[in-house]
């Protein structure tokens, strides 16, 4: 995780997940392919849960914004947990083919996602949050 700000660190992982990704694509056989999946699906998992029990939380209270840009990322999240799950169920099946069709979904939803918190959610959160940094990356790593 870097050390530099919310900002950084939140973009890094968010290039994380997507290289994840990449490597699902790029398996050579089930064997890896199940197992780079399940690296996807850790990292992606963490990362909302990053973003929701921790970063969220504090803009919401900094902000008085609770209906507004992180009920919007929440919703998205959801979205995207479905379709892992759909892909988990067609991975735990054996279908590879599914998880990859289900893939380019889910790719463009976290790239229309990701666009919107890194323009937009994230400068805010670093604006209103920025100060309290070093706190929030102490939780986000225990």
């Amino acid at each position: 995780m870097s050390d530099t700000n919310l900002i950084d660190t939140f973009m890094q992982d968010h290039r994380a997940c997507d290289q994840a990704w990449a490597k699902v694509e790029s398996a050579a056989d089930p064997v890896q392919t199940r197992s780079a999946w399940e690296n996807f699906h850790a990292r992606m998992l963490r990362h909302f849960d990053w973003e929701e029990g921790v970063v969220f939380p504090a803009f919401e209270q900094a902000t008085g914004m609770t209906m507004g840009p992180t009920m919007v990322m929440r919703s998205e999240h959801d979205a995207m947990r479905g379709l892992m799950d759909q892909m988990k169920a067609a991975m735990d099946a054996g279908d590879v083919d599914e998880v990859l069709d289900q893939g380019d979904t889910l790719l463009m939803l976290i790239q229309q996602h990701n666009m919107k918190e890194e323009q937009m959610l994230y400068p805010m959160m670093q604006q209103h949050i920025g100060a309290d940094w070093e706190a929030l990356r102490a939780k986000l790593r225990s």
